[in-house]
C-alpha cells in the first residue's frame, strides 16, 4: 500500500511539473506577433502525417535518418509497456496484463525496439564524439548544446537497459518462484542476460528486479521534466510545426500589409481614411515581432544541423549558420520570458537583432536550402528576411553597393545606372554577327488593335546584362520560329523589385510591383513567359497578392511544353555536348521544378552529368539575396568558386543553367579556375537555338 501512494505521488507530482513547464512554453509562444495560419487544413494534415509521423524528409540522410526513425518508432513502442508499469504501480500488482494471450508477442516485439533504441543511440553517440561529423563540430554546439545532446543519448540508454534489467531479473524469479512470479513469454532478449543473474539469492533478484522497475519510471518522469530545458522538447512541437509550416512555394515570402497600404496611398490608388494608424516597426527587431509559427519553430529545433549542413555560406566558411539563427532564437524567446515572469531579469539580455549579427544576416543568399534540408520544415530564412527588413528599413544598415543597386532601381527602373529607354535595345543589338530580331512591344500592339498571347518579361538582366541579352535574344527567336504572338514592354517595364524584397526593402518592392502590375493590366497581360527565375517566382507568388494575377511561366518550362505538345520539333541532336545542369534556386527548391529543363535538354539529344549536389541538394551559385550586388563576407572562399568546382568535377565541357545570375556567377567562377577556354556556359535557351541552327 505504501508503495503504491509513494508511485502514485511520484507519478502526480512528474506530471504537474511536466505541465507547468509546458504551459511556460506556451506562454513563452505567445509573445508572438499575429496568429498561426488556419487554412487548408487538409493539406495541412497530410503534410504532418507525411513528414512529421511518416518522417519522410529523414530519409534524405539514410544513415541517420535510419537510425532516428529506430530510436523514433523504438521509443513509442517501449513506452507501450508504460501502461502495465503505471497499472501495476497504482494496484501493486506485478504484470497485471500477463494474462492476455498475445502478452508474449507484445513483449517480445518490445524488447526488439528497445534493443533498436540502445543501438541507435550507441551509434549516434560515436558520430558525435569520435567520428567527428563535420556539422557537430560548429561552435554552436559548443559547452550546453553539446552536453545535452550526449545527455539525452545516455538517458535513453540507461532506461532501455533498465527495461532488460527488469524482464531478465522477473524471468530468473519466474523460474525459482512461479508461486508468486506467474510465468510469462517474449522475454526473447533479456533472456540473454539471465545468466548473469540466474547465481544471485531470491532476495538480491528482488532488489533487482525493483530497482530496475523503479528506475526505469523514475528516470521516463525525470526524462519527461528535462525535455522542456533541452533541444528534445521537439519530440512534442514537430507535428505542430509541420503541420503550421508554409504550404506555398519556398521561394515565397509574405509581403507586408501595412506596408502595402501606405505604397497604394502614395501612389493614389488608394483613398487615406486617417483612420489607420500608419506601421511603427518594420521587420522585426526582437521575437516579440516574429509570428508564432517561427517561435515554434524555434522550439521544435533539433539541432541536427541538416539546415548548416547545406548553407552554401556555412560550407565556404562564413559565419551564417542557420542552424545558430534558430537556437538564437529559442535562446532570446527563453531569457524574455523568464524576465517577464519575474524567474531571472536580464534587462541587459540581448535583442534578437543583436544575437544574429549583420554578418549572419548578409551572408544570407536566400537559396532556401536549409528549409528544404530540415526534417520538421523549419524556415530559417523567415527569421533572417524579417531581421533583414529591420535593418534595412530601421536602421538603414544594408551594405553601401547594395543600397546603390536599390537606389538605381528607385531612380532608373534597373540595379545598374543604365536609362529606362535603353530596356528593349537589347532587341536591336547584334551579337556575334548574328543578324538581328524583330520584336514589337506591347504599346505597339495595342496601335494595331491587337493582343499578343504572351508577354515575355524579359527583366533587368535580361535586358542590360550583355551575356543576358544573349540569351533573351535566342528565346525571342525560338518564339519567332514557333510563330508565338508575344510582346515585350520595352521601356515601359520597370525592375520587378525582387532584389529589394530580398534585401528588406519593402517599400521599393511594392512600389515597383504595383507600378509594374498597372501596366500589365493596361495591355490586358494574362499569360507571361520569363527566362529569370526570381522573376519567376516574384511575378507568379508574390505579384499575386498584390492583385497581379497572371499566367507565368518559366522559358524552360514552356519550351518543356512546346515540345511535348509537339509544336518544337528538334531536328538536329547536340551529341558533341558532355553537360552537366546547375539548377537555379528558385526554379528548383524555390519553385519545385526540376524536370522541365532536364526534360528539354534530353529533347536536344543530351545526357546530363549531374553534379553531387543536384535538384533539391544542388548548390547555391551565390547570386542570391542580394549577394550579386555586394562584396561577399569572410570565408575560406566563394560560393561561385565551390560551385563551378563541383561542375568542373563531373568531366564536363559545358555547363547549362536556366539562370542569368547563376549564368553570371558560373562564368565567373570557369573563370577562376582557368577553365573558361575548355569549358562553356549555356542557358537551355541557346542550345534550343543551336539545335535548331536559328543563329
Amino acid at each position: 500500500m505504501l508503495s503504491s501512494i509513494l508511485f502514485a505521488m511520484i507519478l502526480l507530482g512528474g506530471f504537474t511539473l511536466f505541465t507547468l513547464n509546458f504551459k511556460t512554453i506556451l506562454s513563452n509562444l505567445k509573445l508572438a506577433h499575429g496568429l498561426l495560419p488556419s487554412d487548408q487544413s487538409s493539406i495541412r494534415w497530410k503534410k504532418m502525417f507525411s513528414i512529421a509521423i511518416g518522417q519522410s524528409k529523414m530519409k534524405q540522410k539514410p544513415i541517420s535518418g535510419i537510425l532516428h526513425i529506430f530510436v523514433y518508432v523504438g521509443f513509442i513502442i517501449v513506452n507501450i509497456e508504460m501502461l502495465e508499469i503505471v497499472l501495476d504501480g497504482l494496484i501493486g500488482s506485478h504484470r497485471i496484463l500477463s494474462f492476455l494471450p498475445f502478452y508474449g508477442f507484445v513483449v517480445g516485439m518490445v524488447e526488439l525496439f528497445a534493443l533498436s533504441v540502445i543501438v541507435a543511440c550507441v551509434i549516434f553517440l560515436i558520430r558525435r564524439n569520435f567520428l567527428k561529423i563535420s556539422r557537430f563540430q560548429k561552435p554552436e554546439l559548443n559547452r550546453w548544446p553539446r552536453l545535452d545532446a550526449n545527455l539525452i543519448l545516455l538517458f535513453e540508454i540507461s532506461l532501455m537497459l533498465a527495461f532488460f534489467t527488469m524482464n531478465a531479473s522477473d524471468a530468473v524469479l519466474q523460474s525459482k518462484m512461479p508461486e508468486h512470479y506467474h510465468p510469462t513469454q517474449g522475454f526473447i532478449l533479456s533472456s540473454i542476460l539471465m545468466p548473469l543473474l540466474s547465481g544471485l539469492s531470491v532476495s538480491s533478484l528482488i532488489f533487482v528486479e525493483r530497482f530496475a522497475w523503479w528506475f526505469h519510471i523514475v528516470g521516463i518522469l525525470v526524462f519527461l521534466n528535462y525535455i522542456p530545458y533541452s533541444k528534445h522538447f521537439h519530440v512534442f512541437l514537430a507535428f505542430p510545426n509541420v503541420y503550421f509550416s508554409k504550404l506555398k512555394p519556398r521561394a515565397y515570402l509574405p509581403n507586408m500589409e501595412s506596408i502595402t497600404r501606405e505604397v497604394k496611398i502614395a501612389m493614389g490608388l488608394l483613398q487615406d481614411d486617417g483612420q489607420t494608424p500608419p506601421p511603427t516597426t518594420f521587420g522585426a527587431k526582437d521575437i516579440v515581432d516574429l509570428a508564432p509559427q517561427q517561435l515554434m519553430s524555434a522550439y521544435a529545433c533539433t539541432e541536427c544541423g541538416r539546415c548548416t549542413d547545406q548553407c552554401p555560406a556555412n560550407l565556404t566558411g562564413k559565419k551564417l549558420s542557420p542552424r545558430k539563427v534558430m537556437m538564437d532564437t529559442r535562446d532570446r524567446i527563453e531569457a524574455m520570458g523568464k524576465s517577464l515572469v519575474g524567474k531571472k531579469s536580464k534587462p541587459d539580455s540581448p535583442q534578437l537583432f543583436e544575437r544574429v549579427t549583420t554578418e549572419e544576416l548578409w551572408a544570407c543568399t536566400t537559396c532556401n536550402a536549409c528549409t528544404e534540408a530540415c526534417p520538421v520544415e523549419i524556415d530559417p530564412l523567415s527569421i533572417i528576411h524579417q531581421l533583414r527588413r529591420y535593418h534595412y528599413m530601421e536602421t538603414s544598415a544594408a551594405p553601401a553597393t547594395l543600397a546603390n543597386a536599390i537606389t538605381n532601381i528607385e531612380n532608373n527602373g534597373a540595379p545598374w545606372q543604365f536609362s529606362a529607354e535603353d530596356r528593349g535595345n537589347w532587341a536591336e543589338e547584334i551579337f556575334n554577327g548574328e543578324q538581328k530580331i524583330e520584336v514589337q512591344t506591347m504599346a505597339q500592339w495595342a496601335a494595331m488593335g491587337q493582343q499578343p498571347e504572351y508577354l515575355f518579361w524579359v527583366g533587368s538582366a535580361g535586358s542590360f546584362d550583355r551575356r543576358s541579352k544573349k540569351v533573351s535574344a535566342d528565346f525571342a527567336r525560338i518564339l519567332n520560329h514557333l510563330g508565338i504572338s508575344f510582346g515585350i514592354l520595352g521601356a515601359e517595364e520597370s525592375d520587378s523589385g525582387d532584389l529589394a524584397k530580398r534585401s528588406g526593402n519593402e517599400f521599393t518592392f511594392q512600389m515597383q510591383a504595383l507600378m509594374n502590375i498597372e501596366t500589365l493590366k493596361l495591355y490586358n497581360v494574362n499569360r507571361i513567359i520569363t527566362c529569370d527565375p526570381h522573376e519567376f517566382n516574384i511575378l507568379k507568388n508574390e505579384y499575386s497578392e498584390l492583385g497581379g494575377q497572371f499566367e507565368v511561366e518559366h522559358h524552360s518550362q514552356f519550351l518543356q511544353r512546346m515540345i511535348e505538345e509537339g509544336k518544337l520539333k528538334i531536328p538536329a541532336k547536340l551529341t558533341n555536348l558532355n553537360i552537366t545542369f546547375h539548377d537555379p534556386c528558385y526554379l528548383g527548391r524555390g519553385n519545385g521544378e526540376y524536370l522541365a529543363p532536364r526534360q528539354v535538354l534530353e529533347a536536344l539529344g543530351l545526357e546530363i552529368n549531374e553534379m553531387n549536389r543536384n535538384k533539391s541538394t544542388a548548390m547555391c551559385c551565390g547570386a542570391g539575396g542580394g549577394q550579386m550586388f555586394k562584396e561577399a563576407e569572410k570565408g575560406d572562399r566563394e560560393i561561385f568558386v565551390a560551385r563551378s568546382e563541383e561542375a568542373l568535377q563531373t568531366g564536363c565541357n559545358t555547363v547549362v543553367t536556366a539562370c542569368p545570375f547563376c549564368m553570371t556567377m558560373l562564368t565567373d567562377g570557369l573563370k577562376y579556375h582557368k577553365k573558361e577556354a575548355e569549358v562553356s556556359n549555356f542557358d537551355v535557351a541557346e542550345l534550343v537555338v543551336k539545335a535548331l541552327k536559328l543563329n
